[in-house]
C-alpha cells in the first residue's frame, strides 16, 4: 500500500490528500446534482395517448398514474363496457411509452453513468408498463363456477382441492366472556 499512488504517498503529502478528497467530494456533489435534475425532469414527464377514434384521451405521469382523462362527444353513444375498454386500452398505450421517455431523460442528464442501475430501472418500468400490443403471457383464468345454494339456507362452499379441513370450533367457556385471549 505504500507504493505509487498508495496510502503511503498520501500520508507524506497532506495537501495532496486534501486536494484528492476535495476532488472526490466535488465529483460526488456534481453526480448528485445530475441525478436530482434527472429525477425532477422525470417527475414532470407526461405522456398522452388518444383512442383510434378520438373518443378517449388519457395522460399519465412517469409513475404510470393517470393525470388527465378526457372524452369527446362520441362517448355518449358508447355502451359502458366499450367505454371502459377504450379507457384502459388508451391508458396502457400511454403508459407503454414511459420506459423510453425515462431512458431519454437518463441518457441526456447522466450520459453513460451507472449502466447497471439504469438497466435495472428501465427493465422494471418495461415490466410494469409493457407494450399493449404484445399479448399477455397467460390469458386470465375465469373464476370457478359457484354451485347453486340449496333452498332454505346459505350455500356451503366446499374447500378448494388440497386444502386441509377446518378444525371444529371449541365451545365457549366462562373465561371467554371477559375477552381475555390468555
Amino acid at each position: 500500500m505504500t507504493g505509487p499512488n498508495g496510502l503511503g504517498d498520501l500520508m507524506r503529502d497532506p495537501d495532496e490528500t486534501i486536494r484528492r478528497m476535495d476532488d472526490w467530494a466535488a465529483g460526488f456533489a456534481a453526480k448528485a446534482e445530475r441525478y436530482q435534475a434527472a429525477q425532477e425532469e422525470t417527475e414532470r414527464l407526461r405522456l398522452t395517448a388518444t383512442s383510434s377514434d378520438g373518443a378517449v384521451s388519457v395522460t399519465v405521469g412517469a409513475d404510470g398514474t393517470v393525470t388527465d382523462l378526457t372524452f369527446s362527444n362520441k362517448v355518449k353513444s358508447f355502451p359502458l363496457e366499450e367505454l371502459s375498454r377504450q379507457i384502459l386500452t388508451t391508458m396502457r398505450r400511454a403508459q407503454s411509452g414511459i420506459a423510453d421517455r425515462v431512458a431519454g431523460v437518463m441518457a441526456e442528464r447522466l450520459g453513460d453513468e451507472d449502466p447497471e442501475t439504469r438497466g435495472a430501472l428501465l427493465d422494471s418500468l418495461r415490466g410494469r408498463f409493457p407494450d399493449p400490443d404484445e399479448p399477455d403471457e397467460q390469458p386470465p383464468v375465469p373464476p370457478a363456477p359457484v354451485p347453486p345454494a340449496p333452498s332454505g339456507g346459505a350455500a356451503a362452499v366446499p374447500p378448494a382441492p388440497g386444502t386441509p379441513p377446518t378444525p371444529p370450533r371449541r365451545p365457549a367457556t366462562a373465561d371467554d366472556e371477559d375477552n381475555n385471549p390468555w
